[in-house]
């Protein structure tokens, strides 16, 4: 079946708010005039998608449950194990090529269905850069989201601002009715003004990646400046003080942002050393937090938008939070769009969903509320953000994707396939790719608690003698398997003690090997 030139296109089942599709109707209407490699596309009915069902009937898609005849199907998410064919081709986020445990049933069931998988999430472009990703949509919907949110919070604080006005992103039509809406809250802040009681209003985005570029690009709706982050005492310092003019003013007008990078948010140990990037990928135990002590005391809001591995300091620990609101820190919240639970913003233990999208978290008694009153700081954790512009969204990956879906709907080989896409095809007709043979290799290695206490106790042979750090493009320029061939060739075995699989193609890798 796979190269029949028949595309299907799933219909979402893993959430109930995923309403993006890999394509919309007017590039299907593209992909079947011409010669394009597509002859037909089946589309799964479904009447929560963002185009609905008789948009993709009216330029000439078929709709039906049953995607039998068709020979590569797409989707966003994983799809129900049940919803995999024999011998067909799939494309989604399978989040399979990092060997995590919960996602492996999935790896599994293709390779039993002799079918062929290729992930988004692996399609790069130049200097390993993602051509599919929605990150500035979940920085655009984070921002908007918790916009609304800290209106809700400052009311609850004694304090009346334009924010109130704003509801959740998918409460828009459209992304620009929505940035319509924040523009019309930027306007009442330069008219009307914001309680000093509440100024100035930083806000301190983590990262300059995409997602830090969507945030940033809707918070320029509001009437800002930016300051350095070593300006942010001094600017909090002239807000604060009993100046006389000061006095005069009842009111700000403005709001103030500040971008942090690995640089603001850590130092060497030796206070002689200056921060070198390369370094502190490396080497991140030489280096010690300073997040806490030189931008947080400052900060109203923190836009967390920065990728973070266990192996590096936390951005902000329990401890330091408690100690912060101690000293009367202003922060009022954290948008923690990255939404990495138990990371680097330690007291995020949960994902909150769209239509609750906010929790408060109390530092002096550590716990939980689902409230927008009472102490502590909002927090807003959610992990689907771009479905919230699900026709935007769709829009923009589907001008990417129509780009490579004729030649993998009408391809049987691979290696036929443009380097890029060979590179993101993880298995094909039922057998790992070598790029990806790693996977089993990693799998094997997790043996079992349980039965390595029992070897332990069966032999006081030391199976394992050496520890080996590996840090670097271990995945994405497939390093992982030079070194483990390295292992095996020269008569070793290996386990797995950790894998923090870099998600972007300036982060690097980590993992730790017992030899």
């Amino acid at each position: 079946m796979l190269g029949n030139g028949v595309i299907g296109i799933l219909s979402e089942t893993t959430n109930k708010w995923e309403r993006r599709a890999p394509l919309t109707p007017a590039h299907c209407a593209r992909l079947l005039c011409g010669k394009t490699g597509v002859a037909r596309i089946i589309v799964q009915p479904s009447t929560k998608r963002i185009y609905h069902d008789a948009l993709y009937e009216d330029v000439g898609c078929e709709i039906s449950q049953d995607l039998s005849q068709c020979g590569f199907i797409l989707g966003i998410k994983q799809p129900k194990l049940q919803m995999i064919l024999p011998v067909r081709g799939y494309a989604f986020f399978s989040h399979t090529h990092k060997a995590q445990k919960e996602n492996m049933p999935l790896l599994d069931k293709v390779i039993a269905e002799r079918a062929t998988l290729f992930d988004y999430e692996l399609i790069t472009g130049e200097h390993g850069k993602r051509l599919l990703a929605f990150g500035k949509f979940a920085g655009r919907a984070g921002m908007i989201d918790f916009f609304g949110g800290l209106g809700q919070r400052f009311l609850n604080l004694g304090y009346s601002t334009p924010f109130l006005s704003l509801g959740a992103s998918y409460m828009y039509t459209s992304l620009a009715s929505a940035k319509a809406a924040v523009i019309s809250v930027g306007e009442e802040i330069a008219s009307n003004g914001l309680p000093l009681g509440i100024c100035p209003l930083v806000f301190v985005f983590t990262g300059t990646g995409n997602v830090s570029q969507g945030a940033q690009e809707i918070f320029k709706l509001l009437p800002h400046t930016f300051v350095e982050p070593s300006e942010l005492p001094e600017l909090f310092h002239k807000a604060t003080s009993h100046s006389p003019l000061r006095k005069t003013s009842k009111r700000a007008f403005q709001v103030y942002g500040c971008v942090v990078t690995s640089q603001d948010i850590v130092e060497h140990n030796n206070p002689s050393k200056p921060f070198d990037k390369v370094d502190y990928y490396a080497h991140p135990e030489n280096y010690r937090p300073i997040f806490h002590e030189k931008i947080a005391p400052y900060s109203s809001v923190i836009v967390n938008c920065m990728y973070w591995e266990k192996r590096f300091p936390r951005l902000l620990t329990t401890a330091q939070l408690e100690d912060l609101t101690a000293k009367g820190c202003p922060l009022v919240g954290i948008s923690d769009i990255t939404c990495d639970v138990g990371g680097s913003i330690e007291f995020v233990n949960q994902n909150t969903s769209i239509d609750s999208p906010f929790f408060r978290y109390n530092p002096f008694d550590h716990s939980y509320h689902r409230d927008m009153e009472g102490d502590g700081i909002i927090c807003l954790a959610v992990d689907i953000l771009p479905t919230e512009f699900a026709r935007e969204a769709s829009q923009h990956f589907s001008d990417i994707l129509c780009q490579f879906t004729g030649i993998l709907a009408s391809s049987r080989a691979l290696d036929k396939l443009p380097a890029h896409l060979r590179k993101a095809c993880i298995v094909h007709s039922g057998a790992l790719t070598s790029l990806y043979e790693y996977i089993p290799r990693m799998r094997n290695s997790d043996i079992d608690d349980s039965l390595r206490n029992l070897q332990s106790t069966l032999s006081t042979e030391v199976k394992y003698q050496i520890s080996i750090s590996l840090s670097g493009h271990l995945f994405d320029q497939f390093l992982i398997n030079e070194a483990l061939d390295m292992i095996e060739a020269a008569g070793g075995s290996f386990h797995l003690v950790k894998c923090h699989v870099g998600q972007s193609s300036d982060a690097l890798s980590y993992s730790e090997l017992e030899v």
